[in-house]
């Protein structure tokens, strides 16, 4: 299945929290203010440079509001960002969809929790990391070997690529410049 599903994928959507983090949420008070801080992985960013250089469109979609997640979207120049306080994700993911003519069987999703399932039933290609719940991971075409936060977003966008033959065309379009070809 994951193989057939990647030549249709158009866009993967990614949860937040657990998939681009390690779910750890460090809160405190700075001067005064209330401040959020998340652990990101860098080479998960890379991944996704890669991803759309070889045209496939990435967004961001988390049940929880944060500002550590706008300013993460922000620095690696992420357009689609939903963050909605109730947890459901299946509707502005589907306004997302209709707003750019993608189809749900178009879609890779990376889930790990229960709030994903909705979305993971409708998406072409189910993907979970490795530390997903089990109700996430038997609903999944593909299961990571790298936990959230630790790379599982990278290994998702080469896998992808691979099975679309496209890795190695997405390497040499960002070593190039690189190499001042």
């Amino acid at each position: 299945m994951g193989e057939t599903a990647a030549r249709r994928v158009r866009l993967l959507a990614l949860d937040v929290d657990g998939v681009l983090t390690d779910n750890a949420v460090w809160l405190g008070v700075v001067a005064g203010q209330r401040v959020e801080f998340k652990r990101f992985d860098i080479q998960d960013g890379l991944g996704l440079v890669l991803l759309r250089g070889a045209g496939i469109d990435v967004a961001w979609i988390s049940g929880r509001p944060s500002d550590a997640t706008t300013l993460r979207a922000t620095e690696l120049r992420i357009g689609d960002v939903i963050q909605v306080a109730d947890g459901r994700k299946v509707p502005p993911l589907a306004a997302l969809l209709e707003r750019k003519g993608i189809g749900w069987d178009e879609v890779a999703f990376v889930g790990d929790d229960l709030a994903d399932v909705p979305v993971l039933r409708r998406v072409g290609l189910p993907i979970a990391v490795a530390n997903a719940v089990p109700e996430v991971k038997v609903l999944c075409a593909h299961v990571t070997a790298a936990a959230g936060g630790h790379g599982a977003v990278r290994e998702t966008v080469e896998t992808l690529l691979r099975w679309r033959g496209d890795w190695e065309p997405a390497l040499e379009r960002y070593l190039a410049p690189r190499e001042g070809r």
